[in-house]
This record gives C-alpha cells, sequence and structure tokens, in this order.
C-alpha cells in the first residue's frame, strides 16, 4: 500500500514538473499595412455603429419615460378632477343638510313661540275672568 502511495505521489510531481513548462513560443504572422488598415476601417465603422445603436436605444427611453410621465400626470389630474367633484357634492349634501336643520329650527321655535302664545293667553284670560 505504501509503495502505490509513492508511486501516486511521484507520478503527481512528475506530471506537474512537465506542466510547468512553457511551450514554444511561435512567431506571429507580420501583418501589413494594408492589413492593418482595413482592420481599423472595420473597427471604426464597429464603433459607429454601436454608438448610432446607443443614441437609438437613449432616444427610446428617454421617448418611454416622456409617455410614462404623460400618463401619470393625466392619472393625477383625473384623480384630482374625481376629489374636487367628490368635496363639492360632499359640501352639497352638507349645505343641504344644514339648510333642513335651519328649517326644522325655525319650524319649532315657531311651534314653542305659538304654545307659549297660547299659555299665556289661557293665563290673561283665566286672571282678568272673576271667579264666581
Amino acid at each position: 500500500m505504501q509503495k502505490t502511495i509513492a508511486t501516486l505521489i511521484a507520478g503527481l510531481f512528475a506530471t506537474a514538473a512537465f506542466a510547468a513548462q512553457t511551450p514554444a513560443t511561435t512567431t506571429p504572422a507580420a501583418t501589413t499595412p494594408a492589413v492593418a488598415k482595413a482592420e481599423a476601417k472595420q473597427e471604426k465603422q464597429a464603433a459607429k455603429a454601436e454608438v448610432k445603436e446607443t443614441k437609438a436605444a437613449a432616444k427610446a427611453d428617454v421617448k418611454e419615460t416622456k409617455e410614462i410621465a404623460k400618463a401619470d400626470v393625466k392619472d393625477a389630474k383625473a384623480a384630482a378632477k374625481a376629489d374636487v367633484k367628490e368635496a363639492k357634492a360632499d359640501a352639497k349634501a352638507t349645505k343641504e343638510a344644514a339648510k333642513s336643520d335651519v328649517k326644522e329650527a325655525k319650524a319649532e321655535h315657531k311651534a314653542a313661540h305659538k304654545a307659549a302664545k297660547a299659555e299665556h293667553k289661557d293665563t290673561t284670560v283665566a286672571a282678568a275672568t272673576p271667579a264666581k
């Protein structure tokens, strides 16, 4: 068992030693000025296309944001109108209730005044009439 472990460890170290070696470097193919110029032109066109796409995306985002803002403003205006309408209806109902309360109070006052007048009349008539 010890020999097997020793063999495995030795194999591991050997593999690690050979893996650490750098491979032979190859010389890259020399690029000609015409090829370099064509590559630069392609990169420039790709960059221009990317800028154009970015601008279009930004414009679309701005447009979408404006539309969302318009919709929000429209919703807010509708909610405000509904609130005003509701407040007016509440005010009208309160005003009508107050009018009815005033009418009722006037009627009660009038009835109380009549009753007091009638009572006063009865007491003055009774006092003016001589007792037999």
